[in-house]
């Protein structure tokens, strides 16, 4: 008789745990609620359920994201796959800081979640759920997402639409697999591969800003940001990373900044396909002042990225070092 595969479900609130009140949907089910939702497609496993927060996604943080860590860390070694529900606002953050802070992890660690509440007549979650525990059963190492039929590199998903069931994308990067009528179709090149023990890598810097450029964007912003004692900024260029430095110079700017210790990150405004700086003369300016380049990463993963490793370092040139190695799959070089 076949062993059964012990499962380890963790749940941290979201839609997908939603029920409505006076003030709209709250995180409301528990885990043992949603354990009848799943037994008709669990029943050849062992499921072990942890309530571990109760959140709106908007609501999870990097306070959060320790604590989601913890509970993965310490019991990986315990189970042969893990599922997590979440908030889908926040989900590809979560999916890609964890990446960072739990690299080489061996067994499938799966973000899942939904656009309507489990209870809801016409709800994604089940199918969801289903996606989410086929791939935590796969054996294939890494940290996912699953959603409507795709299962997506947990450092390349962004989420890119806000109502409808195809809410999250593979940006950049091909889909690790896909359910069709054949089942679980896995893409084994598309997964990075695994060299060394997981280790917990939970130092953070929640100090980064984001900013997205507009024409006319008034430099001071930087020096707010300077006296806000943030210690990285990731800026969202314009196209291949154009920055505008007539009537509003932000190159001198960033020098000072620089000068100052404070690491940037430029990335792009588009969705699709790399920036790539030192193709306009914009953009070499901006390099000339020590810019990091995000080339084709998503902004959640230079976000939880500059996050992650100015948590492992206060040296400027480190970082710069971090983000030119391709760590689990967020880059490529």
């Amino acid at each position: 008789m076949k062993e059964k595969l012990n499962i380890l479900l963790l749940t941290t609130g979201g839609t997908i745990a939603s029920l409505s009140s006076s003030e709209g949907l709250v995180p409301g089910l528990s885990g043992n609620h949603l354990h009848s939702y799943i037994a008709n497609f669990t029943s050849d496993l062992n499921v072990t359920i942890e309530d571990i927060l109760h959140l709106d996604s908007s609501n999870i943080q990097p306070e959060e994201w320790l604590i989601i860590g913890k509970h993965i860390y310490e019991n990986y070694k315990s189970y042969d796959g893990i599922v997590i529900t979440h908030g889908t606002d926040t989900m590809a953050y979560t999916s890609s800081i964890l990446s960072f802070m739990l690299q080489n992890i061996p067994i499938p660690v799966v973000f899942t979640g939904s656009q309507l509440p489990l209870t809801h007549p016409l709800t994604d979650a089940i199918d969801n759920l289903r996606y989410a525990f086929a791939m935590a059963t796969s054996h294939v190492a890494g940290i996912y997402l699953a959603f409507n039929r795709k299962i997506i590199l947990g450092s390349r998903a962004v989420k890119i639409r806000t109502t409808g069931f195809d809410a999250f994308e593979s940006v950049n990067y091909p889909n690790i697999a896909t359910i069709d009528s054949t089942g679980l179709n896995i893409n084994y090149q598309a997964i990075p591969k695994i060299n060394v023990e997981c280790t917990f890598k939970n130092s953070l810097c929640a100090d980064v800003f984001l900013l997205k450029l507009t024409p006319g964007l008034n430099p001071s912003i930087f020096d707010m940001l300077l006296e806000l004692n943030y210690r990285g900024i990731v800026i969202e260029a314009f196209g291949a990373g154009g920055l505008h430095y007539i009537h509003r110079d932000l190159i001198s700017k960033l020098e000072k900044l620089s000068d100052h210790g404070i690491s940037i990150v430029i990335s792009s405004q588009c969705l699709y396909e790399r920036s790539d700086l030192s193709i306009y003369q914009t953009g070499q300016l901006a390099l000339r002042h020590g810019v990091i380049q995000a080339f084709d990463m998503t902004t959640e993963a230079a976000v939880t990225k500059l996050i992650w490793a100015l948590g492992q370092t206060e040296d400027m040139d480190e970082v710069r070092n971090i983000f030119a190695t391709n760590y689990v799959g967020e880059i490529a070089l």
